[in-house]
């Protein structure tokens, strides 16, 4: 009769199923070793190496300026509202500020869809690990912003509080 947690098979089988076990497991590292060969190899071939990676921030391209207000007293004008760029390329942004008032420069979606590099503002640099909630100008000046585009859509700008004056457009990522 067996007691509680006995088997009936015999101990021999229960020892050739562990050694059996322990070649596998001996086998499985030099599988994997021959298998990230190969893909290296692959790799090497087909010119996609990550020693040959590129550092995207330093082939930045200056889109054109995103300009709220002018000095000539019209606080509303855009110029440049609407600008298209590509997934996967850097890029300088300069949102300058001419006019009298406020602006408070909202482009959540925007800002979650980049790898933001750095905030420039006067030749100082911001740097962090996260996206601005909306950048704002109490009087005239400017604000560079140095990213990589990663996700394509169009994304949806405004200056909040001052919509229905035209103070909006579309930062498209194509």
């Amino acid at each position: 009769m067996l007691s509680l947690g006995q088997s009936s098979r015999p101990r021999r089988h229960c020892r050739q199923s562990e050694a059996i076990q322990r070649r596998h497991a001996m086998k499985r590292p030099a599988a994997l070793s021959r298998f990230a060969s190969l893909a290296m190899t692959m790799a090497l071939v087909m010119g996609v190496a990550p020693a040959s990676a590129l550092d995207l921030t330093k082939k930045r391209e200056n889109l054109p300026d995103l300009v709220l207000g002018n000095d000539q007293g019209n606080d509303f004008v855009v110029e440049n509202k609407d600008i298209e760029l590509e997934s996967g390329k850097a890029y300088r942004l300069r949102i300058v500020a001419k006019g009298g008032q406020e602006y408070k420069f909202y482009a959540p979606e925007f800002f979650r869809y980049i790898w933001l590099n750095q905030i420039v503002i006067e030749h100082k640099e911001i740097h962090g690990g996260g996206p601005p909630d909306h950048l704002e100008f109490d009087e005239p000046g400017e604000i560079a912003i140095e990213f990589v585009a990663i996700k394509p859509g169009a994304y949806k700008w405004e200056a909040r509080g001052l919509e229905a004056k035209g103070m909006t457009g579309t930062l498209t990522v194509k």
